[in-house]
C-alpha cells in the first residue's frame, strides 16, 4: 500500500512561497498569505446566449457586475483627471478669451476619457457579478434555460483579467494555446465579436471537459465558429504560425491558490519536482509559440495562477 508523504505537498507549497514569496513581496506578503489560504470566492461570469436575465436576481443578493464597476471608476477617475488639466488651463490662459477656455477643457477632456483601448477593454459585452469583500455568500449553482443552456459560470473573477486585457475588437482571429478548462474561452466567446476563436490544450482529458463547458453554455451556431484541438502548444507554429489577431498564453504553472488547499494533483508533490523546475522554461517556450502564431500587428497576452517572478517577469524578459 502506498504511504502518505512525510510533508504534505501543501505544507511544502507554503513553505515554498514563505520564503520566496516573503523576500519578494515583503510587508505584502502576510496579508497575501492570508488570502491564498483563504476559501475561493467565485465570480458568476452571465452566459450572454441564454435568453434568462438573472442579472435582477443577483443584484438582490447584492452582488455587482464588477467589470462595469471598472469602467466607472475609470471615467470617474479620467473626469478628475481632466477636471485638473481644465484648471491648468484656465490658469494658464486666464487672460485670453471664453473660447481659449473652452479649447483646452474640450482638449483635455478628449484625451482623458477618449483613450479607446483602455475602454474598450473595460466596457466589453462581459459581465462577471462578485459578492462585495467580506461577504462569503456563494451563488447557486447554474440552471439551464429553455433552450439548456446554463445562464451563468461561476470562476475566479481574476480569471477575467487576461481576457479583459485581450481587447478583442470585432472579426478578430483569437488562440486560446492553454485553454482547458475552458472558462477563458467561454469568456472570451462572451464578448460576442470573435471572428474565429481557437481552443487548444495539450491534455485530452481537460480538453473534454472544454467541450462539456462549450455545449453547456452556447448555441450550435456560435460553436462552429470555435476550433478545439489538443496538442502540444509549443508546437503550434508549425500547425498554424502568423495567423491570429490576438493570442491568449494562459501557461500551467503552480497555481499558488491550489497548491497551498489541495492535496490532489498538487505541483508541489516530491514526484513532480523536475516538473515544477521546468515549468519556467516549459512557459516561455509556450510564451514564444503564441508570439509566432501571431499576425503582424497582432497582439499576446501571457498569464499565469502564480505570484512566482521566475513564473512571470523572468519569461517575459
Amino acid at each position: 500500500a502506498a504511504t502518505a508523504p512525510r510533508i504534505p505537498p501543501t505544507r511544502l507549497a507554503l513553505h515554498h512561497f514563505d520564503a520566496s514569496y516573503g523576500l519578494h513581496l515583503k510587508d505584502l506578503w502576510p496579508s497575501v498569505r492570508v488570502g491564498l489560504l483563504c476559501e475561493q470566492k467565485y465570480g458568476a461570469l452571465l452566459n450572454n446566449f441564454s435568453p434568462v436575465d438573472v442579472t435582477q436576481e443577483l443584484e438582490l443578493l447584492n452582488a455587482t457586475d464588477f467589470v462595469s464597476e471598472a469602467h466607472k471608476k475609470v471615467q470617474r477617475s479620467q473626469r478628475g483627471a481632466a477636471g485638473g488639466e481644465a484648471r491648468r488651463g484656465e490658469s494658464i490662459s486666464q487672460e485670453g478669451s471664453g473660447e481659449g477656455r473652452t479649447a483646452v477643457q474640450a482638449e483635455t477632456m478628449t484625451q482623458a476619457e477618449m483613450s479607446p483601448r483602455l475602454r474598450a477593454s473595460i466596457s466589453s459585452n462581459i459581465k462577471c457579478y462578485t459578492f462585495p469583500r467580506g461577504d462569503i455568500t456563494r451563488f447557486r449553482p447554474a440552471r439551464p434555460d429553455t433552450l439548456g443552456l446554463l445562464d451563468y459560470y461561476l470562476m475566479d473573477a481574476s480569471s477575467l483579467l487576461p481576457v479583459l486585457a485581450l481587447n478583442v475588437q470585432p472579426d478578430d482571429f483569437v488562440l486560446d494555446l492553454c485553454a482547458a478548462p475552458g472558462g477563458k474561452t467561454l469568456a472570451l466567446l462572451q464578448t460576442g465579436v470573435c471572428g474565429h476563436l481557437a481552443a487548444n490544450d495539450v491534455s485530452i482529458s481537460r480538453t473534454k471537459r472544454l467541450y462539456q463547458i462549450l455545449h453547456s453554455y452556447i448555441p450550435k451556431q456560435i460553436r462552429e465558429m470555435v476550433s478545439v484541438t489538443s496538442c502540444d502548444g509549443r508546437d503550434w507554429e508549425q500547425l498554424e504560425g502568423g495567423t491570429f489577431h490576438k493570442v491568449l498564453v494562459d501557461v500551467p504553472c503552480t497555481t499558488d491558490r491550489h497548491s497551498v488547499m489541495e492535496e490532489e494533483n498538487n505541483i508541489f508533490h516530491k514526484r513532480r519536482t523536475k516538473e515544477r523546475q521546468m515549468l519556467p522554461m516549459l512557459q516561455l517556450q509556450l510564451l514564444m509559440a503564441g508570439i509566432l502564431a501571431t499576425k503582424p500587428g497582432g497582439e499576446v497576452v501571457y498569464s499565469t495562477c502564480s505570484l512566482s517572478p521566475l513564473q512571470n517577469e523572468c519569461v517575459i524578459e
